[in-house]
């Protein structure tokens, strides 16, 4: 990389030294060399130095079109990732699903003794009136049921 820095640097500097000659000489005979290629060479290089101008006005817009492009990538990323997520948060609750017993869970009669008692036991059996509220209890405190 540095030997081609310095090949074009000093390949510059021998072409600017040759037009300085040719321009040295010139105006010793007074006489143009090859005037037409020149006038042709001329329109080319002013072409090109119209292309760099408008090169340069749109490196100066580069900055901020890569922030643009940035945050739209980063933008459409986060929605991808959310889309994966969701996808990802769905196959765990189908294959949550796939494994469990709950999903076809059916109510079988209890084997236990005393959930079977409690079961039995009469509502009506626990209703509280006002008459019989035990003492230290508050009517607010008692589950009254009808």
């Amino acid at each position: 990389m540095v030997v081609s820095a310095i090949t074009v640097f000093f390949v510059s500097l021998a072409g600017i030294v040759g037009l300085f000659s040719l321009k040295v000489l010139e105006e010793k005979r007074e006489r143009a060399f090859v005037s037409s290629m020149r006038d042709s060479i001329d329109s080319v290089a002013l072409k090109f130095k119209s292309l760099l101008l408008r090169g340069e006005i749109f490196l100066s817009k580069l900055p901020s079109l890569s922030a643009y492009l940035a945050l739209k990538a980063l933008a459409a990323s986060a929605v991808g990732f959310a889309r994966l997520a969701r996808m990802a948060a769905e196959s765990a609750h189908r294959l949550a699903d796939f494994v469990s017993h709950k999903h076809n869970f059916e109510r079988r009669e209890t084997r236990s003794d005393f959930l079977k008692q409690v079961s039995e036991f009469s509502i009506k059996q626990n209703i509280v009136s006002p008459g019989n509220v035990p003492v230290g209890k508050v009517m607010h405190d008692i589950d009254v049921r009808e």
